[in-house]
């Protein structure tokens, strides 16, 4: 139990607000992205800069606090909120400076993906991310960062210059290939092990218009579709990328009325390339089978990032399962339409995330994230609104799963995974690299004080 004075002293110390059970905005403070996510912390911090995380992580030090770290976004599996400890909240440290000349993109460890884009966008930037720009900076970067800009310019990861950050014995050190190479190493894929992240310096690259949007077909030809977009994207050009998905055709605009609610299945393309390519890039595409819905056009990157923000509006119930695959099998494609078509909500979906191209030519062991050889990150997601049906969008993804899981291989991307998953599985995504890891852990901290995570433990 905390001593109200040493509360007080707490609070008195920090230029950002303490929250406290007691206070009137202490629920809307411990809320996150997933609504079934409900857990009580005894303290929120909400720093307001890099001395407030100092402060943060030393006052739980000394007072053995289990602490979880808090960015700006998403944390849909939770992680960013703990029981009874600390949570350091960094959503208050929230700005992008973007150096034109030098092409590189300054963020501070609270800001969202969308401030990113809009930031960059003038300039004709962009950082590979995600594909909801309410995600979180910190959290999607740290665990890989897959998304529409993966094939062309690899994973969020290898785009980090450097990094500042706070570690578990309240030094603020520069992480980056000259200064904390070590260090430098693991923050590029594991996770919150090692420190709090207090900004991140990227390297820009060229993005502005993309000719992108999603193209849906009849369920009926999920089959040959999945056939064809598995030989498809492996020989597309670097600058296309596209996920396959099922998915619920949501009722209203932009989509016409006699597809609303109906199951579908379908790929979101982002092509990145000259737009005078455009046409010619899709013509194969849209010469295989026409789609039922072809929403694909020049569209700016921003808006595209934000195309799914509306639909997944933060407080909704989530469950997640998720695999890396190697190969996309007759056998497997069968238990993808089974499953697929049985969508229990109309949030509820399933994405299969081509990480071949640019991202599939760093070495395994150059950053911790270690299926670089994989061909697509899987995830699957019971989605609603509804906490009545948590069971039934929880089944349905843990049978989808069990089902694919024999076809796809041991590990799976961090940031897809639910918190119940265990140490087996932690070192399953990591392979060969964890050894390494866990001795960096040990290193940088041999108590384990950031563990409200994919933990990886410090070494013997």
């Amino acid at each position: 139990m905390l001593s109200d004075t040493a509360i007080a002293a707490f609070k008195s110390s920090l230029r950002g607000q303490l929250i406290t059970p007691g206070d009137s905005q202490y629920d809307e403070a411990r809320k996150v992205y997933n609504g079934m996510i409900d857990r009580r912390p005894g303290l929120i911090a909400k720093c307001a800069d890099v001395a407030d995380v100092q402060t943060a992580v030393n006052f739980a030090r000394e007072q053995k606090l289990i602490v979880s770290i808090r960015g700006g976004g998403h944390n849909a599996i939770g992680l960013g909120v703990c029981d009874d400890g600390l949570v350091i909240d960094l959503s208050a440290m929230r700005y992008v400076r973007v150096d034109p000349k030098k092409k590189t993109i300054l963020v501070g460890g609270g800001s969202l993906w969308g401030d990113v884009d809009h930031a960059a966008h003038p300039f004709g930037l962009a950082v590979p991310s995600g594909i909801i720009s309410t995600t979180g900076v910190g959290g999607l970067t740290l665990g890989g960062g897959v998304g529409h800009l993966t094939r062309q310019y690899g994973l969020s990861i290898d785009s980090i210059l450097s990094v500042d950050m706070v570690l578990a014995d309240g030094r603020c050190v520069t992480a980056s290939p000259k200064e904390n190479a070590d260090l430098f190493w693991a923050i590029r894929g594991g996770g919150g092990n090692f420190g709090v992240v207090t900004a991140f310096l990227f390297k820009g690259h060229p993005a502005h218009t993309n000719y992108a949007g999603p193209m849906l077909w009849e369920l009926e030809d999920a089959p040959a579709i999945m056939k064809w977009y598995r030989r498809f994207i492996k020989k597309a050009p670097k600058e296309l990328n596209g996920f396959f998905a099922f998915l619920t055709v949501p009722p209203g605009p932009p989509f016409p009325e006699h597809l609303h609610n109906k199951k579908m299945c379908g790929v979101v393309w982002c092509y990145s390339g000259s737009l005078k390519k455009a046409e010619k890039a899709f013509k194969p595409i849209r010469a295989f089978r026409k789609p039922a819905l072809d929403m694909v056009g020049p569209i700016p990157h921003p808006m595209l990032q934000g195309m799914f923000d509306a639909l997944y509006v933060p407080g909704l119930q989530w469950y997640w399962k998720a695999d890396f695959v190697h190969e996309l099998s007759d056998e497997a494609i069968t238990q993808h339409v089974m499953h697929g078509s049985r969508m229990p909500t109309m949030f509820s979906t399933m994405h299969l995330y081509p990480i071949d191209g640019a991202a599939s030519r760093v070495k395994p062991n150059a950053t911790p994230w270690a299926y670089r050889d994989a061909k697509w990150a899987e995830v699957i997601v019971g989605v609603d609104p509804d906490p009545a049906n948590k069971d039934k969008i929880t089944n349905w993804a843990k049978d989808y799963w069990n089902a694919l899981h024999p076809y796809s291989a041991p590990g799976a991307y961090v940031n897809f995974m639910m918190d119940t998953e265990g140490d087996e599985r932690v070192k399953a995504s990591y392979g060969k690299n964890y050894a390494r890891l866990a001795k960096l852990k040990k290193r940088y901290d041999p108590t384990n004080f950031f563990r409200v995570n994919q933990n990886i433990r410090p070494g013997k």
